[in-house]
């Protein structure tokens, strides 16, 4: 496994002045839940995601002569690749699916880059960059099995613990795996007894099926409120599914009727307005899917969301993802 603390303090020395520390604030959900709980507010990043941070470092590390680079992304790791990418005055292509929401694909493209809309999948879309890499010499910068990316991720958590050593947990959104296993790693070198538990949704949760199966696993993809959580993880996954699966202590799935809550709960009760994968950790705690022990961290992870769904979640209005329909519910904590 081609990993180590070390890539992690490099990272940090990497980003550091463009993808820099990000506000850990307490939540008003201390009182409700009983135990201190704390917003790591990565929607404070130039591109209002921690995407920047391993899209960055992996850019900034690329040989001098580069031709540019190429990703598939559901929306912030483009957004953070574009971003790196015109920091060093490359071209850049980002594939996405068409479960992509508009509004990220507008982000992708305003700096910059090329959104290319291949299929129906995060699969299809890295298909693309797997092409546009052998044809025309891109470099193909993964989400979330790019040691350079991981180990940007995983910055987090080192500020996580620099600022609270005391931390008994962190609740961490999960796709790929870039995020929570950088994570999961990196605290667990510094605090072993550190508790980490990743959450995702429970439709189309490739990480925590592969887990299960002991290897990667393709899963369907399908709309939901958690978009940014969505895709596969590759069946020939390098690095995050091994440091899931060994620095983990526990996946947890979440509904979309959790989800819709949760961010009602967090505009409501903390004025955060942000993107449905970043409450997930929120939703695990008050679906009582998670049992808080100590205090707690959860990562409020980007703010790059559709405005009219926010909205109609905010009004208590039904929510359509797909042929799912998440029921709308007046906010009551």
């Amino acid at each position: 496994m081609d990993f180590s603390l070390a890539r992690v303090f490099a990272a940090r020395n990497t980003i550091a002045g463009v993808a820099d520390g990000t506000p850990l604030v307490p939540s008003a959900l201390t009182e409700t839940f009983g135990q201190e709980f704390l917003l790591k507010l990565e929607i404070a990043q130039p591109i209002g995601a921690f995407k920047l941070r391993g899209a960055l470092n992996s850019v900034l590390n690329l040989p001098d002569g580069a031709k540019g680079v190429t990703c598939c992304s559901t929306g912030n790791h483009g957004r953070g690749v574009a971003f790196a990418a015109r920091q060093r005055g490359l071209r850049a292509v980002v594939c996405m699916s068409n479960l992509a929401p508009q509004s990220k694909i507008a982000g992708v493209r305003v700096l910059g880059a090329e959104a290319r809309i291949i299929g129906q999948s995060q699969d299809e879309a890295q298909d693309e960059a797997e092409r546009l890499a052998a044809e025309e010499g891109l470099v193909d910068i993964s989400p979330f099995d790019d040691p350079y990316v991981v180990a940007g991720q995983a910055t987090i958590g080192l500020e996580l613990l620099e600022a609270r050593p005391d931390l008994d947990t962190i609740l961490v959104p999960l796709s790929g795996g870039g995020l929570a296993g950088g994570i999961a790693y990196t605290a667990k070198q510094i605090r072993p007894d550190i508790r980490v538990i990743g959450i995702t949704m429970d439709r189309g949760a490739a990480m925590y099926e592969s887990v299960k199966a002991g290897h990667p696993v393709e899963v369907e993809e399908v709309p939901s409120l958690a978009d940014s959580l969505g895709g596969g993880i590759g069946l020939q996954n390098r690095l995050s599914f091994a440091l899931c699966r060994e620095f983990l202590d526990d996946i947890v799935l979440v509904t979309e009727e959790d989800i819709y809550r949760s961010l009602q709960t967090v505009y409501y009760e903390d004025r955060i307005v942000c993107e449905g994968a970043c409450v997930v950790g929120i939703a695990a705690v008050q679906s009582g899917r998670v049992v808080l022990t100590g205090p707690t961290a959860t990562i409020i992870t980007g703010r790059n969301l559709d405005m009219r769904s926010h909205a109609d979640i905010m009004a208590g209005r039904d929510v359509v993802l797909g042929d799912y329909i998440v029921k709308g519910q007046s906010y009551g904590p």
